[in-house]
């Protein structure tokens, strides 16, 4: 009874329906306050903004439109890898956005400053590319990640929208790849990208398995590995287990698992946008705290694979789906607000 009561409070403040289609489609997926909630409070609608987020300056209403495109990314220290991996993709975004400026930026202070010590190479960070973006005019922005789930590091893209959006007349901030998950007649980002992931899998025999190793994170989308590895199951890929460096399940959760299953042969693959030093350290390496060296021990024969989700092709597609979001919310929004203008 206390369920139903509920749900039936929060369908009245909220809108249980998207502005998105299932399977992926490249519009602005997010909530809208139901139409009645007469007198929704600032904090109310706060709460709201989930999904693709859009944000309209009334005071910059009359600026002329100069539009860019600004990709946020972890980085990585590893160049092939980052040529490979995030470079390709933002050429990628280029490529459907031609006429739009689009810019890269790393959120990752450490790895900006390292780049440019050693490669003499300027990378900036969000900061720095929305303060230059401003500089050269540009009055509207469609912020896009190429975060996989929603957890710290998409915590700061969002941070630095609501931080910058009174800069500029419009807005808008994508998700990152792994955001949706079916719920309330939404799309089911996980199961589409656990298809477009699996396009890298080798066919699998019954003492075969394939350990995908996320990040892992402090932050309770932690809790996103766990529905990827549901729609693993359900996909019926074979053996295939996900665990994390940094969060949970942890290697050691894994292990009894493949045990148990008489698994004898094991391939470590990153859910990693970049191969960098997780993925070559902490997953291959030689030291004997590897995940690759503690597997061996167990008495597994291990084959690391080396190359991060940027480099599939499907996945890529994906990301630009993503940016594609976060400009179509901000050329819908334009055309809201012509409407509204001409009344």
């Amino acid at each position: 009874m206390f369920g139903k009561k509920l749900k039936t409070v929060l369908f009245l403040s909220l809108t249980m329906m998207a502005v998105g289609a299932a399977g992926g489609s490249a519009s602005a997926a997010g909530y809208t306050l139901n139409p009645e909630v007469k007198d929704a409070t600032p904090a109310l609608r706060q709460a709201a903004e989930i999904g693709v987020r859009t944000f309209n300056n009334e005071s910059m209403k009359d600026k002329k439109n100069k539009d860019a495109i600004l990709v946020l990314s972890f980085g990585t220290t590893y160049k092939d890898s980052r040529k490979a991996t995030i470079d390709k993709t933002v050429a990628d975004i280029r490529a459907a956005h031609p006429d739009q400026k689009v810019v890269l930026a790393f959120t990752s202070h450490i790895i900006v400053d390292r780049i440019k010590a050693k490669e003499h190479l300027t990378i900036p960070t969000p900061e720095e590319a929305l303060a230059q973006l401003k500089k050269e005019g540009y009055t509207r922005v469609a912020i896009t990640s190429l975060d996989v789930i929603p957890g710290m590091e998409y915590a700061y893209d969002t941070a630095i929208f609501d931080l910058y959006k009174h800069d500029f007349k419009k807005m808008t901030i994508g998700t990152s790849i792994l955001y949706w998950m079916g719920q309330e007649g939404q799309r089911d980002d996980i199961a589409e990208f656990v298809q477009a992931f699996s396009t890298q899998f080798p066919k699998l025999g019954k003492e075969d398995a394939i350990l995908v190793m996320a990040h892992g994170t402090p932050h309770p989308a932690n809790a996103y590995y766990s529905v990827v590895q549901n729609r693993f199951d359900a996909a019926r890929l074979g053996n295939v287990f996900v665990y994390s460096v940094e969060g949970w399940p942890h290697l050691d959760t894994v292990v009894p698992q493949l045990q148990a299953k008489g698994i004898k042969n094991v391939i470590l693959m990153p859910m990693m946008m970049v191969a960098g030093d997780h993925a070559n350290n902490d997953m291959a390496g030689a030291e004997v705290d590897s995940h690759k060296s503690i597997l061996e021990k167990e008495g597994f024969t291990v084959t690391p694979y080396l190359h991060g989700l940027g480099e599939n092709a499907a996945v890529r597609h994906m990301f630009v789906e993503r940016a594609d979001e976060a400009w179509n919310a901000l050329e819908a929004n334009t055309a809201v607000s012509q409407k509204q203008h001409k009344k």
